[in-house]
C-alpha cells in the first residue's frame, strides 16, 4: 500500500511517500521519550521531541542527540578500491589517508547527482561510504553496474549500524566524560576506531549536519540502547536534548548544506549547486566530460540562500518569478530559529544569481519580495 501525505511542524513541511516502514533499532526509546514519529525515507522516524524550536536552541546553545540510524553505510574493500572510487565519485580519493573524510557524490551518465556521501578511509584497500537512507538501493544498485573489471569487495551493512550525532558546543564535553578517547584531537572531517561508555568499536567521527560542532557515532545495533542511553544521562547536566529531523533540517539550512531530493538530485548537477569544489576534473569519473563541457561553456542555473523582504515563509516547491515571469523554484526553506529570518533556496538563471538580486517567491499566489544572500545564513558571533 502506497500512502503519501505532509506533516507540517511550525516551520518545516516534510513530504512522505511510504510502503512497508523499517524500524530504528531504539523506536521504542524515542516513542517513550515523547517522540512525534513520522515515515521518513522507509523509516519510522523521530521528527520532533520536546519542540522544533527548543531543540534548535539546544544545538546551537548546549549539545543535542539525534538518532539517524536509517542513514546507509557501504563498505568497499580490495586492492582496486582507489581506482573503483575514483570512478564512481567526483571527488579525488587520492587525497585521503587513513583516519580522513571527504565529502562526494556519486554523479550519474548526465551529469546529475545519484546521491551526495561521505567517503572514510580505514586504509587504501578499506573504504566507508555513508549515503542517504532514501537512496540505499538506489545507490546500491548504481554501485553494481560500475563493478565489473575491479578486483574490490562491496557490502551493504546498513542493518548492522546504528547511527547517533550529538551536535553543539558541548558535545565534546559531553562524550569526553564517557571515553578515554583524546576526543579533542581529532579534526573535522577526521575519525577513529574507538571505545565510547564501554562499548568497543565504535566509529567516532568528526562530521555532523548542522553547523554546530560535534561527533557523529557508527555502533553496532546490539549496543546502540546503552549508548543512547549513557549519552543521555551523562548529556544532562550540560542541557542536551533529543532532536528530531524538524531541528535537522532547521540547522542544516542555515548553514546552506543541500538535502538530497530537496535541493540536488539526479538532474541537478554538482556545479549547478555549488558543489564543484568536490568535483575534480584532475582524474575520469562518471559524466566527468559533460560536466567539464558545463564549466566551460558556463553555467545556465545556480542554487542560491535568499531572505524574505516581506513577510512570508518559502517553501519547497514554491515558484520563483522576476518581472511576473516564473524563472526557478525553491529547493528549501523555512523560517530560521537562529537568525529570525524567512529564508531558503532555489535555482535561478545564473544572471539572477548575484548577492544583492531581488526577485518573487509566489506564496498563495502572491509575489512575496526576496533577495539573494551569502550562505550560510547563520554565523556564530
Amino acid at each position: 500500500m502506497r500512502v503519501e501525505f505532509t506533516v507540517n511542524l511550525e516551520s518545516i513541511t516534510i513530504k512522505i511517500m511510504s510502503t512497508d516502514l523499517k524500524s530504528i533499532a531504539l523506536e521504542q526509546i524515542h516513542i517513550a521519550l515523547g517522540a512525534k514519529m513520522v515515515p521518513f525515507a522507509g523509516y519510522n522516524m523521530p521528527v520532533q521531541y520536546s519542540g522544533l524550536r527548543q531543540e534548535h536552541a539546544a544545538v546551537r546553545g548546549q549539545a543535542g542527540i539525534f538518532d539517524v540510524s536509517h542513514m546507509g553505510e557501504f563498505f568497499v574493500e580490495g586492492p582496486d578500491a582507489i581506482p573503483f572510487l575514483q570512478k564512481v565519485t567526483s571527488n579525488d580519493v587520492l587525497k585521503l589517508i587513513p583516519g580522513k573524510i571527504q565529502y562526494s557524490c556519486f554523479p550519474n551518465e548526465q551529469g546529475g547527482i545519484v546521491d551526495d556521501l561521505l567517503v572514510y578511509c580505514f586504509s587504501q584497500d578499506h573504504f566507508l561510504l555513508v549515503v542517504n537512507a532514501s537512496n540505499i538501493d538506489k545507490n546500491w544498485n548504481h554501485l553494481m553496474n560500475y563493478t565489473a573489471g575491479f578486483e574490490l569487495e562491496l557490502s551493504n551493512k546498513s542493518d548492522e549500524y546504528s547511527l547517533f550525532a550529538i551536535q553543539g558546543p558541548r558535545a565534546t564535553e559531553i562524550l569526553q566524560s564517557l571515553t578515554q578517547e583524546h576526543l579533542d584531537e581529532i579534526k573535522y572531517y577526521s575519525f577513529i576506531s574507538g571505545s565510547i561508555a564501554g562499548i568497543k568499536e565504535v566509529i567516532i567521527s568528526a562530521t555532523g549536519y548542522t553547523g554546530a560542532g560535534g561527533f557523529e557515532l557508527y555502533v553496532p545495533k546490539k549496543d546502540a540502547a546503552n549508548l543512547w542511553v549513557s549519552i543521555m544521562e551523562a548529556g544532562k547536566p550540560c542541557g542536551l536534548l533529543p532532536a528530531g529531523l524538524g531541528a535537522r533540517d532547521t540547522l542544516r539550512l542555515e548553514m546552506g548544506m543541500c538535502l538530497y531530493g530537496n535541493d540536488i538530485d539526479d538532474t541537478t548537477s554538482p556545479l549547478e549547486a555549488g558543489l564543484g569544489w568536490i568535483t575534480k576534473f584532475s582524474k575520469d569519473f562518471i559524466s566527468s566530460q559533460i560536466l567539464a563541457k558545463q564549466k566551460e561553456d558556463g553555467l545556465n542555473k545556480k542554487l542560491v540562500g535568499f531572505e524574505m523582504i516581506d513577510r512570508g515563509i518559502p517553501r519547497h516547491g514554491y515558484k520563483i518569478a522576476k518581472n511576473g515571469h516564473v524563472i526557478g523554484r525553491v529547493t528549501s526553506g523555512t523560517a530560521s530559529p537562529s537568525t529570525g529570518k524567512n529564508i531558503g533556496m532555489g535555482y535561478v538563471p545564473i544572471e539572477l544569481s548575484v548577492e544583492g538580486i531581488e526577485f518573487d517567491v509566489l506564496i498563495r499566489n502572491k509575489s512575496i519580495k526576496a533577495r539573494v544572500v551569502k550562505m550560510p545564513f547563520y554565523t556564530k558571533s
